[in-house]
């Protein structure tokens, strides 16, 4: 089995299903700095800065037509209503009718152009994003939740890409309109102007306040939803043992728990962009009510007309709708741009380590050697502890000793999966810290205890081994693994879809498509981590003959828990506390009644290690 693997990051919100909930993290991580993450945004959005050059030419266009109608009333009141000029009238009315025409063709327009620029920013975000997933460290993937990484490409890219499609252009919309009002009333009427924009302080006060306690409210959210989901994916992949320890209300009764703490999270944001609305609309009213009392005290002193009052009271309400829309878009720019931040600080992980100049690594023989090698998954706790060991090319080498000896993480080393903290491992003579890692993995066959596979055909999952490899190729590769004949046995042979991770076959089936799987990549040297645990001794043969024919003319690492599997093995490692304690063959080792005779003869007698 593999080594518990200790890690420094702060525990998830969330459970093993039907334990206890872990601690939450209540005052929530603070907010980034906004520019940084609007410029990033930008550098995905300027690809395509000709279609936003058309959206905003638009936007300006539609709200210079739109703020037009309140300009003409005021015009017909003042020049045609008292002068009786119906003619004129009429014309200016169809003018009128003209203005809202084109502001609605515009806005329709423009929004149709920004869900384009949208789609496309976002699946580049999305790309990017996946794309850096497959270049981090398996230590990145240990040290978070998986529910948590999936949230940031689903949910927080979605949120971005709403507000970029529907609500950026809406934004840009009112600010243009905003500073098209105020130019606007400034030139009907200076005095009544600078009465109007006396509210404008007040405005702007608010939204900071407001704003400077909404972001981490958002963001703390948008964490606390990764959290959950992590929890959700964990109890869904878990829910046959949830149900084999029946803590299907216990495990309802935790996640409860935790969806309650998202709520109040959640609520606390909600809450404080609620009060952007009323605000604006307090101000907004106020606004409306100063300009009537000096538009009446102007008009009576002789420095407005009637028509200018008019104009200016309806630019009053103008002025106070784009402030009410930034109100009402506030809440989703804020979740985007807490969701934007977690997107990028995914991003900003640090791939896995690689070398700039590799050495060749086309064909190996398979001469393995480590040479005192130390390891640890956290520094200062080290797993293996100066192990040195050499495989012959062709040498099966078998790997036997409790539990968190060590076993496993020689595999992972072997495969790069982790970098040794100390030593030098070999193959060939050859360094693999100066090898690509894809060139050292393409060489190495790796055949799990449980094996990954995809809801894909069965095909298409041996494939995986070999990408390019035919359908012949393929089906060979499943007669020489003993999978051949259960895949006939299918619904529809090889073009059946397995479900999410093979769970509509059996244990021993799995273990054949992946053996099959390995023998189609043809690797140099195989590791086999209890390849045949779990499985019914009838099955059993078959995967062992199955591994036989693998393993011929291969170096093999084989992780054994079944001491009988590994009686041919050319060596036998027996590791105890991160330390090789006792080498040889199994007869050789029996002999020796040490460790290794301790560990054969408690199988057979049923004694506790």
């Amino acid at each position: 089995m593999a080594e518990t693997r200790r890690t420094t990051a702060p525990p998830p919100i969330g459970f093993r299903p039907g334990g206890p909930p872990m601690a939450f993290l209540q005052d929530g991580p603070k907010s980034k700095n906004t520019v940084a993450t609007l410029r990033r945004l930008w550098a995905y959005l300027k690809r395509q800065r000709w279609v936003l050059i058309g959206v905003v030419g638009l936007v300006i266009v539609t709200a210079v037509v739109d703020l037009a109608g309140p300009y003409l009333m005021g015009l017909a009141i003042d020049t045609y209503l008292s002068t009786g000029d119906l003619a004129g009238l009429a014309a200016l009315l169809g003018w009128m009718f003209a203005s809202f025409v084109v502001a609605a063709a515009g806005t329709w327009w423009q929004s149709y152009l920004m869900a384009g620029v949208a789609q496309r920013a976002v699946r580049d975000i999305r790309a990017d994003l996946f794309a850096r997933l497959q270049t981090l460290p398996l230590r990145t993937f240990d040290q978070r939740p998986h529910g948590d990484l999936m949230s940031r490409l689903t949910n927080d890219v979605e949120n971005v890409s709403n507000v970029l499609a529907t609500n950026a252009s809406q934004l840009i919309a009112n600010v243009v309109g905003l500073i098209g009002v105020i130019g606007l009333m400034f030139a009907i009427n200076v005095q009544l102007a600078i009465v109007s924009l006396v509210v404008m302080p007040l405005t702007v006060v608010l939204t900071r306040l407001i704003a400077a306690r909404t972001r981490v409210g958002f963001r703390q959210t948008q964490g606390a939803l990764g959290e959950l989901n992590g929890i959700i994916e964990e109890t869904i992949t878990g829910e046959r043992v949830v149900q084999a320890f029946a803590r299907e209300a216990a495990t309802t009764t935790q996640f409860a728990i935790v969806n309650r703490r998202l709520q109040k999270v959640a609520l606390r944001a909600r809450i404080l962009t609620s009060f952007m609305g009323p605000l604006m609309n307090m101000v907004n009213n106020f606004g409306l009510a100063v300009v009537a009392c000096a538009g009446g005290w102007l008009a009576v002193a002789g420095l407005a007309t009637v028509g200018e009052i008019a104009a200016f009271i309806n630019y009053a309400g103008r002025l106070g709708r784009p402030l009410n829309m930034i109100a009402q878009l506030f809440t989703s720019i804020q979740a985007a741009l807490a969701g934007a931040e977690r997107v990028f600080e995914l991003m900003d992980e640090l791939p896995e380590a690689d070398v700039s100049a590799p050495a060749p690594f086309l064909h190996i023989n398979g001469h393995v050697r480590l040479s005192a090698v130390t390891f640890g998954y956290e520094p200062g706790l080290p797993v293996l502890k100066h192990v040195s060991l050499e495989a012959a090319p062709g040498q099966m080498i078998a790997l036997v000793g409790p539990t968190g000896a060590g076993k496993t993480t020689i595999a992972n080393l072997l495969t790069r999966f982790y970098d040794i903290a100390e030593g030098r491992i070999e193959i060939d003579g050859v360094d693999v810290a100066t090898v690509h890692k894809d060139d050292l993995r393409r060489r190495i066959g790796l055949v799990l205890q449980d094996n990954f596979l995809f809801a894909d055909t069965v095909l298409a999952n041996i494939r995986y081994g070999r990408l390019e490899a035919d359908d012949a190729e393929v089906i060979a590769a499943a007669r020489l693994a003993n999978a051949d004949a259960f895949i006939h046995r299918l619904p529809h042979g090889y073009q059946t879809v397995l479900t999410e991770r093979g769970g509509n076959l059996s244990q021993g089936q799995r273990q054949l498509l992946a053996i099959a799987r390995v023998i189609l990549a043809d690797p140099d040297v195989l590791i086999l981590d209890e390849a045949t645990s779990n499985v019914d001794t009838r099955t059993e043969q078959h995967l062992q003959q199955a591994l036989l024919r693998l393993m011929h003319g291969r170096t093999s690492f084989v992780i054994a828990h079944r001491l009988s599997t590994i009686r041919d093995a050319d060596q036998v490692l027996v590791l105890k506390g991160g330390e090789i304690v006792e080498r040889g063959t199994h007869s050789g080792l029996l002999e020796q009644a040490g460790f290794y005779h301790h560990l054969f003869m408690s199988q057979f007698k049923g004694q506790i290690l």
